[in-house]
């Protein structure tokens, strides 16, 4: 039976992410605060906004209403990659090669590994940032669809147009498909063709009856889960044409409770889904067997980290009672 260690903070919990066996949870007040042998608390912002895990390091990036970038290492030390004054940095994303993108009003800016930084300019408010996995690439979320830059050229943008805005923007492990989330309730999604100027195939990916704010790939990248309604919806991307012409599975529905944050196992085909009231699930996806991770709490579940053997899963609420789940018990 798993067991559920409470971790109780002040405040809106944005994200929790691991590092090396110890979860840091990111304040929305601008703190980070560790379970290592004990509470730890690193100052960091002047209100923070965004908060992500860099997957080519151990460390984490954050974005605050102080105009700062910075990144937090396992051990706590904290460096400042950006200062935009008076500007608020909500969107970041980690790339290769040490490289990283953050932005604010129409411009996303890639900053590398010595320093250098390329400004990519929209003409819209830029809303989400991805790198592609393969290539220096990054993918900028706006009104009317999403740009694809290269970073290390001067080539002119592929434009991947959709009326409406999208406010979020994700890439397939594999680098085959884009998906965005929306303004309205749905998702977008293109199959990226490798043919130069041929076009990208469209997804319409609707049905929901919230927004969606948390998705999550599955560790093989057939799957992508997405909060948003009473059970995750997750769409299989297993074949050359993802998820067209196919329905998507509904895990750990609940009359009338939505899911707000999902997250899939780092080896397992297991889903984590968070929940408006604090309950969290863990369902398996070949057969849909559920088990109790953690019953209703104060606040909606806002972030869920695995740690990497998956025997850990670290939970945040915006109410504040975060926790770390030992399924191993």
């Amino acid at each position: 039976m798993p067991t559920v260690a409470p971790f109780d903070l002040d405040g809106h919990i944005l994200a929790v992410e691991f590092l090396g066996d110890t979860p840091f949870f990111a304040n929305a007040a601008g703190t980070f605060h560790r379970l290592d042998g004990g509470e730890k608390v690193t100052e960091a912002h002047h209100g923070m906004l965004s908060c992500i895990r860099d997957p080519y390091s151990d460390s984490l990036i954050s974005g605050g209403e102080d105009g700062k970038v910075l990144r937090i290492t396992a051990d706590a030390n904290v460096t400042e990659l950006a200062n935009a004054p008076r500007k608020w940095i909500s969107q970041l994303a980690a790339g290769p090669q040490g490289a990283i993108a953050y932005s604010y009003g129409k411009s996303a800016f890639v900053r590398l590994a010595d320093g250098t930084t390329k400004e990519f300019t929209e003409e819209r408010t830029v809303e989400g940032l991805a790198f592609a996995p393969k290539g220096m690439r990054i993918a900028a979320a706006r009104y009317n669809g999403v740009s694809l830059h290269w970073v290390g050229t001067a080539a002119k943008p592929a434009d991947l147009e959709w009326k409406g805005a999208h406010t979020g923007v994700t890439f397939s492990p594999d680098g085959n498909f884009l998906v965005t989330t929306m303004q309205e309730n749905a998702l977008h999604g293109w199959k990226l063709d490798s043919k130069v100027g041929a076009d990208a195939r469209h997804m319409r990916m609707t049905g929901y009856p919230a927004k969606v704010k948390s998705l999550s790939w599955s560790a093989k990248g057939k799957w992508l889960a997405s909060s948003g309604a009473p059970a995750a919806i997750v769409w299989p991307f297993q074949g050359k044409d993802g998820p067209m012409g196919k329905a998507p599975l509904e895990l750990g529905t609940r009359a009338n409770i939505m899911a707000t944050s999902v997250k899939f196992h780092p080896v397992e085909d297991i889903l984590a889904i968070g929940f408006i009231d604090g309950m969290i699930l863990a369902v398996r996806l070949n057969d849909s067997k559920e088990a109790l991770l953690r019953r209703p709490g104060k606040g909606a579940i806002t972030s869920m980290s695995w740690s990497k053997n998956g025997k850990l899963l670290a939970f945040a609420s915006e109410a504040g009672d975060c926790g770390v789940v030992d399924i191993a018990a």
